[in-house]
Parts: C-alpha cells; structure tokens; sequence
C-alpha cells in the first residue's frame, strides 16, 4: 500500500482537502475522509458544498445515508462503507483498516509542533508495516515531493 503524508504549511485541510478528493475523483477512485468527531465530519461536508461555487465534489456522511452510493464518505469511524481505494486522514487520525485500502493520504498541520510529533509517529508505523512512503510538503507554488 502507498501512504502518502501532506506536510501543510500554508493553508488549512479545509483548503486542500477539496483539491486532493477532486483529483481522486478525477482518477476513478472512491473515497473515505476520517475526521476527529461528527462535528468535524459536518464541518468539512458544508465546506465540501461551498468551497468554489463553480465545482460539485459528491460526498455523504451518517447525516446522508446511503453510504454505498457515496463517492467521497465523510466520517468519525474507522470503516470503508462505500468501498473505496483512498483512505484520507485528517486530525491526527489513523485506522486497523488500512488494507482495505490501495492509497493512504495523511493530511498534518505542520505549523503544530504536536500535529508534527504525531504525524512523525505515524510515518514511522506505517514505515515499519512496509507501506511504500511518499512525504509532500506544501510549497507558496503547490505540493513538493521530499526524500522519504
């Protein structure tokens, strides 16, 4: 499985998170967001609605149901209703059910010290269990990919 971690410096998830899923979703894949709470969960589904009023990403979460129709699931669980091959994590999340997945995004704060410290953690786990590694770190042009 690839993972790949996104080192943001210099905006928000709630700004590259819709720019990742559109991506995803332009390449054929599904996807499932894991956030910290339901108010999370709500907080990036509104945000997901209004981001740019020229562009639609299809999501859903509890809220919505129909989970298996989803294209972009939205959640506070570790689960993969709606079968898709991306696994986005957000807040510092992380999940047993990473085999279910092809891809890995893990998306950290880095201007937190203690985002940072986690996401080190989390590389290194994944690292151990012989994910293939990718780390992209946000430039004032876009992502760029850094040594591993």
């Amino acid at each position: 499985m690839r993972v790949d971690f996104y080192h943001l410096q210099s905006s928000s998830v709630e700004r590259a998170l819709p720019q990742l899923l559109d991506r995803a979703l332009q390449s054929g894949l599904r996807a499932v967001v894991m956030a910290a709470s339901e108010e999370r969960i709500e907080a990036l589904a509104n945000h997901l609605w209004t981001f740019d009023p020229d562009s639609w990403l299809p999501h859903g979460s509890v809220k919505d149901g129909f989970a298996p129709d989803q294209p972009v699931w939205l959640t506070d669980h570790d689960e993969n209703p709606n079968s898709a091959k991306l696994l986005v994590l957000t807040d510092g999340m992380q999940s047993t059910g990473m085999a279910a997945f092809d891809r890995c995004l893990d998306l950290f704060d880095g201007n937190s010290d203690e985002a940072l410290a986690a996401a080190r953690q989390r590389w290194s786990t994944a690292k151990a269990a012989g994910h293939e590694m990718h780390y992209w770190q946000q430039t004032e042009t876009g992502w760029k990919e850094q040594g591993g």
